[in-house]
């Protein structure tokens, strides 16, 4: 059968294999006390989610490679977003029992690696949710985008046929997660809505428990 032409060049995808890395490294780095299960673990997911990502450009960005990437990144993002609450309740169980098994630079690094390990996973979301994942955007399958960027409203101010990629993504995971609120991308269905407020829970809870704990125990 004759593949389609695309509708979009296929966009790069050494962001999205970085942002993997950097997670992978987060996991490896959290204490033995905090860390979901043994340290290999997470490279399972995280080679296979790699090779996935790899296959794409190398196969022309076909249908087939496309949907095996969104499925296995949607099932990284399952994994390491559980990993994540995980050691959030960890970190927020020993504040309460005023447990003496993490001193306060555990306690910050930990809260640091936890929250930085959020923001890149709902960013990974967030582009594998909207308009169908980079497959639906690529091949211009018609889906309802679940957030609306200024530059969709710009096309005639020199954004015409624009698309949104990872880094867009990554910067809506970030405001989220610091701001708590949507900044200038704006969810516009309840899937969206639910997974910012997923996010800046998870933000908020690191931020004003473990880590203002963290730097009380340092500066006592």
């Amino acid at each position: 059968m004759k593949q389609p032409a695309l509708a979009h060049p296929i966009e790069p995808r050494w962001p999205v294999a970085l942002t993997i890395l950097v997670v992978l490294v987060l996991l490896t780095v959290l204490p033995d006390r905090v860390r979901f299960g043994p340290v290999w673990v997470p490279y399972i997911p995280g080679i296979t989610v790699l090779a996935a990502i790899a296959a794409v450009p190398l196969t022309g960005a076909t249908m087939r490679s496309l949907r095996v990437e969104r499925v296995v990144t949607l099932l990284f993002c399952l994994v390491v977003g559980s990993a994540t609450v995980v050691s959030l309740v960890y970190l927020i169980h020993e504040m309460i029992r005023s447990s003496k098994v993490l001193d306060g630079l555990e306690l910050l690094t930990s809260s640091i690696a936890v929250w930085v390990t959020n923001v890149l996973t709902f960013s990974l979301l967030y582009w594998q949710c909207d308009r169908g994942g980079p497959g639906g955007r690529v091949h211009r399958r018609d889906r309802r985008p679940d957030w609306g960027f200024p530059q969709d409203a710009m096309a005639a101010d020199g954004f015409p046929d624009w698309l949104p990629i990872f880094v867009d993504y990554l910067f809506l995971g970030y405001t989220t997660a610091t701001a708590f609120s949507p900044t200038d991308a704006l969810p516009l269905t309840p899937r969206a809505k639910l997974l910012m407020m997923l996010e800046s829970s998870i933000s908020l809870m690191t931020i004003l428990v473990v880590v203002s704990r963290a730097i009380n125990i340092l500066g006592s």
